[in-house]
């Protein structure tokens, strides 16, 4: 039995933020039913075609679950989102600001019917305050939470390659709702969990936020080295290669000079006798360590550095993540289902078997609407 086989859990949803929440529920075993727009569906599912005539995103976030095609403006749909909350555990919604409030989908309009009902709402800001009502995208919420400020190069800041401020969001859902099912399990009583993705990307901005305090300078964007500790970035091999290393205190400066650069010395040049003034002096440090590069191979600086013990990693592309050996040795990846066949994904993290997860396939627009609308008692034609 999975940890959430009991669970059903109901999602008017879109794009990555409560996708991602709700598929790692139905990851756990929830029972996750998608309430999409007839005809259009999840607007994710037209982000792109990349996979096999399907979206990226949606098939990344939306497996295991069932599609019910319902237009929620209907009056008649009233009915069905009614019998859906009675067998209910969890509602999750990320809608435009206000607008599960307007169909009657607020904690406080459902909480007196359904007091063991969970309310998760997602959204850019939050359910009151001053911003409550503007629209918030991914790229937008990184440069409000100040993630922009300290990412990317000296000239110019970078977005992350990745939804992370929907992913963080996502993230902040999912244990909540687990917490408040262990909670529920003791009080009998649902609650409301009200996550926005700015709060969620300032929790994440962590040490470059106390940089901040008080007025002070926060760390300078440094591309993929580290703002505030050095050697710990790229470094470039002889064969045009790239490697990233990271020394995180004396004792790893030391062995990297003796063993990696083979310049005992440097370890106790006053130049770079701490962590603060390696970083003060990283231009100069930089091209010390570039030189004893440039006479070896990729391969050769990583012997070293495995050799060493210093903390080091290839810098792939997507191309080798597929191809990854440890990803294969540990059994990874595995196959789910789709409109368009079976497709690769990964297990989540911290399943062992596949049988400790759900794996199910991604679902076609409407493709449980009518075995839904028969389960709750309607005749084809209700809507």
């Amino acid at each position: 039995m999975l940890p959430l086989q009991d669970i059903t859990v109901i999602t008017l949803e879109h794009a990555i933020a409560a996708p991602f929440c709700t598929r790692q529920l139905a990851d756990l075993g929830a029972r996750v039913i998608k309430i999409e727009r007839p005809g259009v569906g999840d607007f994710a599912r037209g982000y792109d075609e990349r996979v096999r005539g399907l979206s990226s995103h949606f098939v990344w976030v939306n497996r295991s679950k069932e599609s019910l095609a319902l237009d929620v403006k209907q009056p008649a749909s009233a009915d069905v989102i009614e019998r859906l909350l009675e067998k209910a555990d969890v509602l999750v919604q990320n809608l435009a600001p206000g607008a599960a409030a307007r169909l009657g989908l607020s904690f406080e309009a459902l909480h007196e019917r359904f007091p063991r009902l969970i309310v998760c709402d997602i959204s850019g800001y939050g359910n009151d305050g001053p911003y409550r009502d503007k629209k918030a995208y991914d790229l937008l919420i990184q440069s409000e939470s100040g993630f922009l400020s300290v990412t990317g190069s000296a000239d110019e800041p970078a977005k992350a390659g990745c939804s992370i401020a929907d992913i963080a969001a996502g993230m902040y859902a999912y244990t909540n709702i687990l917490a408040a099912l262990i909670e529920r399990g003791k009080t009998g009583t649902g609650r409301h969990i009200d996550v926005s993705m700015l709060e969620s990307m300032a929790e994440w901005m962590s040490y470059p936020m106390y940089y901040g305090f008080d007025g002070a300078p926060p760390p300078a964007r440094s591309g993929a080295s580290h703002a505030t500790i050095y050697p710990y970035g790229p470094f470039t091999a002889g064969d045009g290669k790239t490697v990233m290393l990271g020394l995180q205190n004396e004792r790893e400066w030391q062995v990297f000079c003796d063993k990696v650069l083979r310049q005992p010395d440097l370890a106790v040049d006053p130049r770079f006798s701490s962590n603060s003034r390696r970083s003060a002096a990283r231009a100069e440090l930089r091209a010390l360590i570039l030189d004893v590069f440039a006479a070896l191979s990729i391969d050769q600086v990583i012997a070293r550095l495995d050799e060493a013990r210093i903390a080091n990693a290839q810098m792939n592309d997507m191309a080798d993540l597929w191809a990854h050996p440890q990803l294969r040795a540990r059994g990874r990846w595995t196959t789910v289902d789709s409109p368009a066949g079976a497709l690769p994904a990964l297990l989540p993290p911290g399943v062992g078997d596949p049988a400790e997860t759900r794996m199910g396939a991604i679902p076609a627009l409407g493709e449980h609407t009518r075995a839904i609308l028969q389960e709750l008692g309607f005749s084809d034609d209700t809507l």
